[in-house]
């Protein structure tokens, strides 16, 4: 019998009254990433350790978040969200006889094993040994030098959102293709336009290659400059960790729950800048929602008007946008995706305002 998940039984529209939610109840094990082993009977019900340790303990005062003390070792993995929430990679520049800056990153793909939760641990395919790669940020009209270093037992490209020839485009066919183990390549053109783009692995199957880890955040500022703030990158992502091609763990940032115990901290009345990228594979839509505020949001960043004021937006995959605002109040402000199954199951962290 092929074992029945709860996406399965959302998707063949099991009734949820009478006998129906009965039979729903005793389909679905009553098990979630952050409980502890000890705490489920052999059937895979919940016992009433089960309810006070996950429902009390393990939901941190009401929120869902991983069991008390488990931790996710981020010095073994490499990276660590809170680091990556404000690490920009300006790489290294020199400036051609024309003027024209040349900025120069090498990113190299490396088959890493990945702890996305406490104790569960991911075969991923990284750029640089993180998830995600690098945020690279240059300026418009920049000439831009990426070294491609294949270190994967796999093919991989590296194709950047934005303007460029069809030879740099990364993807099979075009230029130097896909790049086997070993290989190497540059990928060389013009930061163009300004915005908040992504890059990612375009190797069949492309699912698989970017739900594995081969993406990143690419961001090209205006000429001109934007107005100060706090800026922080997050991207939202997800994990099949059971590879039924659905995901079992949702994050920014690669790691369930990060921002819920360690909040990113911000000052009150400065204004934030948030560049969000959803790389999220598997599901269509991927969201976030900002409790206690509205934020001016501006699609790919590359229209100097926003287009809404809002407290929630909806992204599909490889949309991204720039989100502004500025938290009138001290306190502890709740950001998380607004699909529940992707909240309950690790995108969810805390603003913490001073």
């Amino acid at each position: 019998m092929a074992p029945v998940t709860r996406r399965k039984l959302l998707v063949r529209g099991v009734p949820l009254a009478g006998a129906g939610a009965a039979l729903l109840h005793q389909t679905v094990p009553h098990t979630h990433p952050w409980d502890p082993p000890q705490a489920h009977a052999a059937d895979g019900h919940g016992t009433g350790a089960h309810a006070a340790g996950a429902h009390a303990a393990g939901a941190h005062a009401g929120h869902a978040a991983f069991d008390e003390g488990a931790t996710v070792d981020h010095a073994a993995n490499g990276f660590d969200p809170h680091e990556l929430a404000r690490d920009f990679d300006w790489g290294r520049t020199h400036r051609l006889a024309s003027g024209q800056v040349v900025r120069e990153w090498e990113l190299v793909a490396v088959d890493k094993e990945i702890e996305v939760m406490p104790g569960v641990r991911f075969a991923a395919w990284t750029y640089n040994g993180r998830i995600p790669g690098p945020t690279l940020r240059c300026r418009e009209g920049e000439r831009l030098r990426i070294t491609f270093a294949n270190g994967s037992a796999h093919a991989h490209t590296i194709h950047f959102h934005g303007v460029h020839p069809s030879e740099m485009d990364g993807v099979p066919g075009q230029g130097a293709g896909e790049i086997p183990p070993g290989g190497r390549t540059v990928y060389e053109f013009d930061a163009l336009p300004a915005g908040l783009h992504l890059y990612h692995c375009h190797v069949r199957p492309l699912a698989e290659h970017i739900a594995k880890g081969l993406y990143g955040a690419f961001i090209v500022d205006p000429r001109d400059g934007r107005e100060d703030a706090d800026e922080l990158v997050m991207v939202m992502n997800g994990f099949d960790t059971n590879f039924d091609r659905a995901n079992e763990v949702y994050a920014a940032n690669t790691i369930g729950f990060a921002y819920m115990h360690r909040p990113i901290q911000v000052a009150r009345g400065a204004l934030v800048r948030l560049h969000l990228v959803n790389v999220l594979e598997y599901d269509l839509i991927n969201s976030f929602h900002l409790h206690g505020n509205l934020f001016d949001y501006f699609p790919t960043g590359t229209g100097s008007q926003p287009s809404e004021h809002t407290d929630t937006v909806m992204l599909c995959q490889g949309q991204r946008g720039i989100l502004e605002w500025r938290f009138p109040h001290p306190g502890r402000y709740m950001f998380h995706a607004h699909q529940s199954e992707f909240t309950e199951l690790g995108w969810q962290g805390f603003f913490e305002v001073t």
